[in-house]
């Protein structure tokens, strides 16, 4: 059996490395089963990219295809052209996407028409907020894979409730959890930048393009992170978008620690999570981040009206805070005088997700082959 599995942005390499690794642990020299790691270059920062593979101790890609940036539209066509290629030359038996970025839908889109199988990776999440270009990536991801991998009963609710047959949904677990068990105590042993101390700082973290592409919507919410850091460092690595927008509407003159905002440049995975598990909290449009969170213990506050990690509100650390200002201080100025409620870890987030994925996918080959055999 050929197995490809897919990474196209950043997000993708935490959640794809346990895969790599249950395959690995189930080879054993066998010829069973081949797998083969396509990387589509979404992500354009090469820089970046390398270091999330070295620090996840991820292999090479096999294919790297180069897409590189563009609008919607643009990145997700690349991809579909350059990855036919792929699997006309490939033939494999199954294509596995995780997450919900342009490569998810470009890749499943792809292989589907090809008639070859799809799993899904993270499936089922829902923000109910069609603005969001990932939640048309899922939705349009979830539609067509074979084999649904979800990282609560939540999202496999929401599979059912959208049609998807009991046999195609497997709760699993999270493989973002995964790598963060796997690597957290090597993150939190990397010093921390010069002049912070353990619990004494806030994390900032402002990327999704309804926040930081309009004046009107980054104005404020970056002078609430300018209120708090009056009362706590605030440590911003910034993404470039976020960077270019923050000079281009005159909101700042210059990237410097006056302010009691630290700016650094983006971080790769390992020192990222080591600032994030010694933080006080986290301030974040992302949705990783609110996981992530809530297995270290951090309060998180979640810079949106909606998530599509609602788990991570019940049981987790996570508070949505939306994007008014006097919210997001209130808040933030709660968490500095000890507020914080009691949190739990959702089920199944105990580092063996990947292993779980693995032994499905190789079931479900051995019954289509018993299958197959008998026709």
């Amino acid at each position: 059996m050929k197995f490809v599995l897919v990474v196209g942005a950043r997000p993708n390499f935490m959640k794809i490395a346990p895969i790599l690794d249950g395959f690995r642990a189930r080879a054993g020299g066998s010829s069973d089963f081949v797998v083969t790691l396509v990387h589509t270059g979404q992500h354009y920062d090469h820089a970046m990219s390398d270091a999330f593979f070295a620090d996840l101790s991820i292999r090479e890609p096999d294919i790297n295809l180069g897409v590189g940036s563009g609008s919607h539209a643009e990145q997700t066509a690349r991809v579909m052209i350059a990855f036919e290629k792929v699997c006309l030359s490939e033939r494999p038996d199954w294509v596995v996407v995780v997450g919900d970025v342009n490569s998810t839908l470009a890749c499943s889109i792809t292989a589907r028409k090809l008639g070859i199988h799809v799993a899904h990776v993270e499936a089922g999440l829902r923000s109910r907020d069609m603005s969001m270009p990932e939640e048309i990536n899922r939705l349009c991801t979830d539609a067509v894979a074979d084999l649904l991998f979800t990282t609560d009963e939540i999202a496999s609710e929401n599979l059912r409730r959208e049609g998807i047959a009991e046999e195609n949904i497997a709760f699993v677990g999270n493989t973002m959890i995964d790598s963060l068990l796997r690597h957290h105590r090597r993150a939190r042993d990397l010093p921390l930048p010069d002049g912070l101390r353990d619990r004494d700082y806030a994390v900032v973290t402002l990327h999704r393009p309804s926040n930081v592409d309009s004046v009107e919507t980054l104005s404020p919410l970056f002078e609430a992170i300018r209120n708090i850091a009056e009362r706590i460092p605030v440590v911003f690595p910034i993404h470039p978008r976020t960077r270019r927008n923050l000079e281009t509407f005159g909101l700042v003159q210059g990237f410097n620690a006056d302010s009691g905002i630290r700016f650094l440049a983006p971080l790769g995975y390992l020192r990222f999570i080591g600032l994030v598990s010694r933080s006080k909290f986290v301030l974040t449009d992302s949705g990783g981040i609110q996981e992530e969170a809530t297995v270290l213990g951090v309060p998180c506050l979640t810079m949106r009206d909606n998530t599509e990690r609602p788990i991570t509100c019940s049981l987790g650390t996570n508070i949505l805070v939306g994007t008014h200002p006097e919210c997001i201080r209130r808040t933030a100025f709660s968490m500095l005088s000890g507020d914080r409620r009691p949190a739990t870890i959702p089920p199944k987030w105990d580092g063996k997700a990947g292993e779980r994925i693995v032994e499905a996918l190789l079931y479900r080959c051995a019954a289509q082959s018993y299958y197959a055999a008998a026709v």
